[in-house]
């Protein structure tokens, strides 16, 4: 297999599974578009990836009451999220073990036990089973061992109210898997001095493209300008910002490798944070209380850090499938595959708790007004991936992604680089790697 045509360039040295191929020495790195388009990949992906990689569950703060719970799916699997009544968290299986119906139907809500409604059987929400029938129905001997109680998952694990399982019960720690992702999940989580909160619902919509595409555009730098023209022109003559003659310059920045197929880019924000950094289109009623969210970031953490968090935006990918966008808002994201050419999104906007109602507020706005599925980005986006998954028809003649731009750079990589998108389809390849006939 090559790289390119062998009529007319040189073949580059194919790498693990032959879909990623890198050549350091000519500063070429180039993807497959089968990886975007085969049912044998993406049950791979399911098998090497989904089934083994820390996956993300929800926030603490979903269930912040004890009884609260919500179902979701997650790796392919229906899951019930809840805080049970002693305030334990659990995630179990969504599904009723005596004949294996959907046990809890309802997205959310708050109960003391769950009742299946095809047979009756009952459970507690620590997940043990709670009924019990007459004699002659069943042996004593069948309710021990716990056959009859919820299956939960096998590992289940937190990092600053964050929440992810694993279904590879061998799995290393949660801790060790973030890796360097921790110190940015930290920088998140402190913007709140009493800790921070899932606001609202969640946005919920369909995209016609493979799920590797999302992870790709949501940590791309390059694709802001010419994608994005529209917002970036709605900012400078709508909301006082002056990005000057060169755009992308105005938010260049640094990307950083954190290990294990995250990564994250960081710049100068050009937009409002409600965190801590004012802008005049938010109206002087409202400088007041952001400036003195910015100076409290200050005195908890020191001129550099608190200043960095009230004037830096991120954007991180989390292997495979968690986003984390600390930008004029704060976006949690997932997504699912459903084929390979289609995936399930969920957004939630993260706020901080008991914050000035005219900043969360401005929080809401921005999170629909940018990120939302109606907003100003994510309709172009979801333009670009679909019109990205269609332009694979052609990948017999046209077979390869060009991920390459900023490899001269090396370790001094930029925002509007690819090194970011290089991270992940390393970790990728390494797991996929002699999984798929290339």
């Amino acid at each position: 297999m090559t790289l390119l045509d062998p009529i007319s360039r040189p073949a580059v040295k194919a790498a693990g599974s032959g879909f990623v191929m890198e050549d350091p020495e000519r500063f070429l790195f180039r993807v497959a578009r089968r990886a975007f388009t085969e049912d044998a990949v993406l049950e791979a992906e399911r098998r090497e990836i989904f089934d083994t990689c820390w996956l993300y569950l929800g926030h603490g703060s979903e269930i912040a009451r004890n009884g609260d719970f919500l179902t979701r799916s997650v790796g392919g699997r229906e899951l019930v999220f809840n805080r049970d009544r002693g305030g334990a968290v659990h995630a179990f299986l969504n599904t009723c073990p005596h004949r294996g119906a959907t046990l809890v139907r309802e997205p959310r809500g708050n109960s003391i036990s769950f009742q299946c409604f095809y047979h009756g059987w009952a459970f507690n929400v620590n997940g043990r089973f709670a009924s019990r029938y007459a004699e002659g129905n069943y042996g004593e001997g069948h309710y021990s061992g716990g056959c009859a109680d919820l299956t939960p998952t096998p590992r289940l694990e937190h990092y600053r109210d964050f929440y992810f399982i694993n279904f590879d019960r061998n799995a290393v720690s949660l801790s060790d898997y973030l890796a360097g992702a921790k110190e940015y999940i930290d920088i998140v989580a402190d913007h709140g001095a009493d800790g921070m909160e899932i606001v609202g619902g969640d946005q919920s919509y369909f995209i016609n493209a493979n799920w590797k595409l999302l992870a790709e555009n949501s940590v791309d730098g390059f694709h802001g300008v010419p994608t994005h023209s529209t917002y970036f022109d709605y900012l400078q003559s709508v909301g006082g910002v002056r990005l000057g003659d060169d755009v992308g310059a105005a938010f260049r920045g640094s990307m950083k490798n954190l290990g294990n197929g995250h990564a994250v880019i960081e710049y100068p924000s050009p937009w409002g944070r409600p965190v801590a950094r004012w802008t005049p289109a938010w109206g002087e009623d409202k400088r007041e209380v952001i400036e003195a969210g910015r100076t409290r970031l200050i005195k908890a953490y020191g001129q550099e850090r608190g200043q960095r968090m009230a004037e830096y935006s991120r954007n991180m990918v989390i292997f495979p499938n968690l986003v984390i966008n600390d930008i004029m808002a704060i976006t949690v994201r997932t997504f699912q595959p459903l084929a390979p050419d289609r995936m399930a999104v969920s957004a939630w906007a993260l706020g901080v708790k008991g914050e000035d109602e005219r900043v969360r507020a401005l929080r809401l706005f921005n999170f629909l007004e940018f990120l939302g599925p109606g907003g100003l980005a994510t309709p172009d986006d979801v333009e670009a991936l679909e019109s990205c998954q269609r332009g694979y028809r052609n990948l017999r003649e046209a077979p390869w992604n060009d991920i390459s731009k900023g490899m001269p750079r090396g370790a001094n990589a930029r925002t509007d680089d690819e090194e970011q998108m290089r991270c992940f389809w390393r970790e990728w390849d390494r797991r996929i790697a002699q999984r798929v006939t290339a």
